[in-house]
């Protein structure tokens, strides 16, 4: 009876790990704040993990033209955030290559998570477009992206 009852509690202990796993924040680091700061002052400073090294390699050196934007900073910071960004950056087969302009929205498994989103979702006002994760994630900013949390707004 003992050993039913540790593998009953074993089995519960595995299942609430997997859920919670499953809801779990895309990328556990915590951001580096000049990062956060720096990023999240136009948008979600994005999880690091959602993108691999040489991408984020390529959106820290041309930050002078960031997507129609003047992002520039100054060499100490670049050069900070830029390490880190390489060091935590994700390894993982879902974002092995590096997407067309570096853009997460525009990677296979973006397309792929967001495919029952109609384009024309996008392109509400209230929405501002694929790259506004928080539009509909409420929990974005924390990098929780969990199914659970999303609400469309009309």
């Amino acid at each position: 009876m003992q050993t039913k009852y540790k593998f009953i509690v074993a089995c519960t202990f595995a299942f609430v790990s997997l859920v919670s796993w499953a809801d779990s924040p895309v990328n556990k680091v915590p951001p580096l704040p000049a990062y956060k700061a720096e990023c999240s002052a136009c948008h979600v400073a994005y999880p690091v993990g959602m993108l691999p090294a040489p991408a984020w390699k390529n959106i820290m050196g041309g930050l002078q033209k960031h997507y129609g934007t003047d992002a520039s900073l100054d060499a100490a910071t670049v050069l900070q955030i830029g390490k880190w960004l390489e060091a935590h950056a994700g390894t993982y087969k879902r974002v092995s290559e590096v997407p067309p302009e570096n853009r997460i929205t525009q990677s296979a498994w973006f397309i792929r998570k967001h495919d029952e989103v109609s384009p024309s979702v996008f392109k509400r006002a209230s929405v501002g477009g694929a790259g506004n994760c928080a539009a509909c994630h409420s929990a974005a900013a924390d990098g929780n992206f969990s199914e659970r949390q999303i609400r469309i707004p009309k």
